[in-house]
């Protein structure tokens, strides 16, 4: 005779209704060790006389359960598998795709499926962590927008392209996302302006200390006058910037980040897509619709709080999403800019003294725009850096000065 075979736990099962049924324990003695109750205890022990060490094993042990996934079903999955490009799928994500395919699986069935033939490993336990405090949603759309930017090799490349993304704090849609070289102020200018045109303006940013977005000086926290050229342009804009202390405070953009890394990717190695064009025109067009109808939740409020551009700041996006710097006007009313020198115009539509404080715009289309006060300035670039000259008139204004500069200056001498 074939010998049973035992399990811990079953090994203690049998011996204690072994000792119920020689008396030396009683049934209800047996129930409070096996955690039963006197009536199971009672069928255990008539099974166990009758059956010998068979009747403590369940009837159903070893069969084949009715709920079962069919052979033929897991033999279709692990062919899945078997390409290439699906070895690397979680199994959360491999069901979805396989639900597309006509193969219906449930997830934990696929998961221990992907742990037997080792193409999925288990996430460790978490060891313990910070205890931080809940902060709940917003209740309005576009009351707060988490903004940030992500470093990852997105097309299965080698290389390190950024994507940045703002997300709704109160819905949890992805309302802008775009693939850009850096997290640098142009590339977040260039978010930001296409934001603002398109939805309009959030009540407040809430970001990380990235120094494109804070400057991080030890006395910047009680010096306003301490911006980046971001806080600037927000604070034009009157649009509130909050700085997390923490990768956690601003979880849901942080969380959005990872499962756009793994699913994201996956999504577009599917599709074919390899370069920036076409991975700004996905995740747009196809990616991002699909996420929100799949995922976004409905706010507290129905109302919008976003506003929309009024039409003298959509004139004057241009100028606020630009990297401005302040120069002063030299005694030959020149001014120097990124190692080049601009000659102001004789004649400008404003009072233009020496001395005075100018600001030059590096706009977005390249261009450059020098401006005093809210008045452009008209100026040509010098090919070389002038000799000093004392120039006798006060100002630069609306008539043109009868001073002429003598013919050295480098500006006559480039027209000659």
């Amino acid at each position: 005779m074939e010998e049973i075979k035992f399990t811990a736990s079953e090994r203690k099962r049998y011996d204690t209704i072994r000792s119920c049924i020689d008396g030396d324990i009683t049934n209800k003695e047996a129930s409070v060790r096996l955690r039963l109750k006197v009536r199971q205890v009672q069928n255990i022990k008539r099974a166990v006389e009758k059956d010998g060490k068979s009747g403590i094993i369940h009837k159903s042990k070893g069969q084949t359960s009715g709920s079962a996934t069919a052979e033929t079903i897991v033999k279709k999955a692990a062919a899945y598998f078997a390409e290439k490009k699906h070895r690397d799928f979680g199994p959360a994500f491999a069901q979805e795709k396989l639900a597309h395919s006509g193969i219906v699986m449930n997830t934990e069935t696929l998961r221990l499926l992907m742990i037997k033939k080792e193409i999925w490993k288990p996430h460790p336990r978490r060891g313990p962590h910070i205890v931080r405090e809940w902060r709940e949603r917003k209740e309005s759309f576009g009351e707060l927008i988490q903004f940030d930017g992500s470093y990852h090799d997105w097309f299965e490349n080698g290389g390190g392209e950024c994507f940045l993304a703002a997300i709704d704090d109160a819905t949890g849609a992805i309302i802008h996302a775009v693939f850009e070289d850096t997290e640098g102020v142009y590339a977040v200018f260039r978010f930001w302006l296409a934001y603002a045109e398109t939805y309009g303006l959030p009540a407040a940013i809430y970001l990380d200390k990235f120094s494109t977005c804070k400057v991080n000086r030890k006395n910047a926290a009680d010096n306003g006058e301490f911006m980046t050229q971001f806080q600037r342009a927000m604070k034009e804009l009157e649009v509130r910037v909050i700085c997390a202390n923490s990768p956690e405070a601003k979880g849901r953009i942080e969380r959005l980040f990872g499962t756009l890394q793994d699913r994201l990717v996956k999504e577009m190695r599917l599709a074919e897509v390899k370069t920036r064009g076409k991975a700004n025109r996905f995740t747009g067009d196809v990616y991002v619709p699909g996420r929100n109808r799949r995922f976004s939740v409905a706010g507290k409020r129905e109302n919008d709080a976003r506003r929309p551009l009024s039409d003298d700041v959509r004139i004057r996006l241009p100028s606020i999403f630009s990297v401005q710097s302040k120069r002063r006007v030299n005694n030959d009313c020149t001014i120097q800019f990124k190692s080049h020198w601009f000659q102001l115009e004789a004649t400008q539509k404003t009072a233009v003294y020496k001395r005075d404080e100018v600001i030059a715009e590096e706009r977005l289309d390249g261009s450059i725009h020098v401006r005093h006060k809210d008045v452009y300035l008209e100026y040509r670039v010098l090919p070389e850096r002038p000799r000093p000259v004392r120039v006798p008139i006060a100002a630069l204004t609306r008539e043109k000065p009868q001073w002429k500069p003598p013919e050295n200056h480098p500006w006559r001498r480039h027209h000659f």
